[in-house]
C-alpha cells in the first residue's frame, strides 16, 4: 500500500504542473459555479425553509457583506498572502520536504487544526465573540452565510494565515489550492441541504448536518463542531455534537441589515437597566448568573471545589455588565 502511494505521488510530481492548470481566476470562477449549484440545490431541498422574506434579507445582507469585505480586505487577504509567500519562501518548517503531496497534506492538516483552534477561541473569548456573533446572527442558515463575516474577524484571520504561511513555507500555488478547498467546504457545510450518506461522511468531514448545530441559538449547542473541513479535531478534543437544533441564530435582538450588522460587531450587547425599565422587560439576573457560572465550570472541565468561586465571579460580571457601577443586592 505504501509503495502504491509513493508511486502515485511520484507520478503527480513528474507529470502534473499545477501553475499551468490553476490560476486565481480559474479558482474564482469554479467557486462561483459551486456557489450557484449549492444555492440551486438549497432551493429544491426538502428541508423546512424560512419565510421568503427572511431568506431574501439573509442573502441581501450576506452578499453586501461579501462585496464590502472584498473591497476592503480581499486585496489584503489575497495580495498580502501572495506577497508573503514570495517574500519568505524557503524559510519555513516544511521547506525540506521535497515530496509535494506530503507537503500539501501536512500544510492542509495544520491549517485545518489552526482554524479549529481559532474558531474555538472566537467562541470562548468575549473580545473575539463580539465580532464572531455577526456570523451567527443569520436566522436563515444558507450557503451565503459562509460570507457573513465581520471585517475585523476577516483581517485577524488573514494575519493568522500569514503567520502560518511564514512558519510552514507555503508557496503561492499550494496556498491557492488550499484556500479554494477550504472555501468550498465552508460553503458546503453552511448550505441548508441534506443528502444520502451525510451522517456516514460526517465521521471524516464537517457536513451541513453537523454545522447546523454550531449555529443553534443555544450556547451549549453552538459551542461545538468548530471544524472547518475535518471533523476529527472535534472528535479528538471532545467538542463534537450531533443533534438537530430547534432554532438558528442568536437569542438577543440584533440587526439584519448590512451597515447595522457591521456596527453590531463593535458594541456591547448587554442591556442597560434604563432600557429594560422603559420597555417593561423582566430581567432574570439569577438565571443569567447561573448560566455564566455553568460555562465557567465547563471551561475547567467541571472539576469540583470551585463552584462558589464560579458563582461569585459570574455574579460580579453580570452585575457589572448590566448595572455598571450601580450598587445592586441580590
Amino acid at each position: 500500500m505504501l509503495s502504491l502511494f509513493t508511486l502515485f505521488t511520484n507520478y503527480i510530481e513528474a507529470n502534473l504542473t499545477w501553475p499551468a492548470i490553476l490560476s486565481g481566476e480559474m479558482i474564482t470562477v469554479t467557486l462561483l459555479m459551486i456557489f450557484a449549484i449549492l444555492s440551486a440545490v438549497e432551493h429544491h431541498s426538502a428541508r423546512p425553509k424560512p419565510s421568503s422574506k427572511v431568506l431574501r434579507q439573509s442573502y441581501q445582507t450576506n452578499v453586501n457583506t461579501f462585496m464590502f469585505n472584498s473591497i476592503m480586505a480581499s486585496l489584503l487577504s489575497a495580495s498580502c498572502l501572495l506577497l508573503i509567500t514570495k517574500q519568505y519562501s524557503s524559510w519555513g518548517l516544511l521547506d525540506h520536504i521535497s515530496n509535494p503531496v506530503w507537503k500539501a497534506a501536512l500544510a492542509f492538516l495544520l491549517l485545518d487544526l489552526m482554524l479549529y483552534a481559532w474558531h474555538m477561541a472566537c467562541h470562548r473569548f468575549d473580545f473575539l465573540w463580539i465580532f464572531h456573533k455577526v456570523h451567527h446572527n443569520d436566522p436563515a442558515l444558507n450557503v451565503s452565510t459562509a460570507f457573513r463575516v465581520h471585517i475585523l474577524e476577516l483581517l485577524i484571520t488573514t494575519v493568522l494565515k500569514s503567520i502560518y504561511i511564514i512558519i510552514l513555507d507555503i508557496d503561492k500555488t499550494l496556498m491557492l489550492i488550499i484556500e479554494a478547498i477550504f472555501t468550498f467546504f465552508i460553503m458546503l457545510h453552511h448550505a441548508d441541504i441534506s443528502f444520502k450518506g451525510e451522517k456516514l461522511l460526517s465521521r471524516i468531514i464537517i457536513v451541513p448536518h453537523l454545522h447546523r448545530v454550531h449555529h443553534s441559538t443555544e450556547r451549549d449547542e453552538h459551542d461545538s463542531n468548530y471544524g472547518t473541513v475535518l471533523s476529527i479535531w472535534d472528535r479528538l478534543f471532545g467538542t463534537l455534537a450531533v443533534l438537530e437544533p430547534a432554532h438558528i441564530g442568536i437569542k438577543e435582538n440584533s440587526p439584519k441589515t448590512f451597515w447595522k450588522l457591521m456596527k453590531f460587531g463593535f458594541i456591547n450587547t448587554a442591556t442597560s437597566p434604563e432600557t429594560l425599565s422603559s420597555s417593561g422587560a423582566c430581567l432574570n439576573l439569577q438565571a443569567m448568573i447561573a448560566e455564566a457560572a455553568y460555562y465557567k465550570a465547563e471551561k475547567r472541565a467541571f472539576h469540583p471545589g470551585d463552584e462558589l468561586c464560579d458563582w461569585l465571579e459570574a455574579k460580579r460580571e453580570i452585575i457589572r455588565r448590566v448595572y455598571g457601577d450601580q450598587r445592586v443586592t441580590l
